[in-house]
């Protein structure tokens, strides 16, 4: 079957009413019933919870507590490169960007405008520049860290799909990251600025920052921003910045000159919070 046939479905299946059901049974406290699933969850996954700073499953009166748990010190230390990779995942896509093309997958790309929410200005920053796609799968920690110091400037919720952002839908489905609901995170560093997008997807309930708190939702169908210029909110490299209440992706965009990325990487690589991903060059 061809990646275009598997994903064939998801444009028929009520995928906002199944992520608003999702949400709210992973945010409901039930007891029993919620350790009943989270000890289900970790069985199927293989969540290893010897590294969650709160082993025992118990202690987590929702499913949404254990999904966003957070990890013991020092379990992620970080490497010595310019930028750390900010989640426990895998590689879906990384390098150039060509012109305004962001790759996608083979047969697809998306553009650095769309990407974005629609601010060509924006997008032209980061013309010619680099760029990674991470996916997180259900198993992994799913708060999302800096990978270099940085100060926010700006926040655009921008609504979409929500297909499911799995390595199979992004063969077979065209512009997928562009085209899902997504947190557009603006960033000032020392090396200029860079954008972090937290991409939704089917089931994912919501996606929070730390400066905000929960973005979605509400999801109200139309684009909305937040501007920081008159704040001062500096967060440093390896610092939590947000989180997704069941998993999704992280797009990064940097600008020209290309990035030197971690030679050990590689597309479907596993990756962890605080390894090298790039020097500048």
């Amino acid at each position: 079957m061809s990646d275009r046939s598997a994903v064939l479905p998801q444009y028929l299946f009520p995928k906002q009413a199944l992520t608003n059901f999702a949400g709210w049974v992973a945010g409901k406290e039930r007891g029993a019933v919620t350790t009943w699933i989270i000890r289900r969850f970790v069985a199927k996954y293989n969540v290893d919870m010897g590294e969650a700073l709160e082993s025992d499953i118990h202690h987590y009166k929702s499913f949404n507590q254990f999904f966003t748990r957070a990890l013991k010190p020092g379990m992620r230390p970080l490497a010595q490169a310019d930028l750390v990779c900010p989640v426990d995942g895998a590689i879906s896509q990384f390098g150039a960007i060509e012109g305004d093309q962001i790759f996608q997958a083979k047969g697809h790309n998306y553009t650095t405008t769309a990407l974005v929410g629609g601010d060509a200005a924006l997008a032209a920053k980061f013309a010619h520049g680099s760029f990674a796609t991470l996916y997180l799968s259900p198993k992994d920690y799913h708060r999302i860290h800096m990978p270099c110091d940085g100060r926010l400037v700006r926040m655009i919720h921008v609504p979409g799909d929500l297909f499911s952002v799995n390595p199979t839908t992004a063969r077979g489905v065209p512009g997928l990251f562009a085209r899902n609901e997504r947190v557009v995170c603006v960033f000032e560093s020392a090396n200029g600025p860079f954008v972090l997008v937290l991409v939704g997807a089917t089931i994912v309930g919501s996606m929070a920052t730390v400066w905000h708190g929960v973005v979605n939702p509400p999801r109200v169908g139309e684009l909305r921003e937040w501007h920081y210029n008159d704040q001062q909110i500096d967060i440093k490299k390896g610092d939590e910045m947000g989180r997704f209440l069941l998993g999704s992706t992280v797009v990064m965009l940097f600008p020209a000159p290309a990035l030197a990325f971690n030679p050990d990487w590689s597309p479907t690589r596993a990756i962890r919070l605080g390894e090298a991903m790039a020097n500048y060059a």
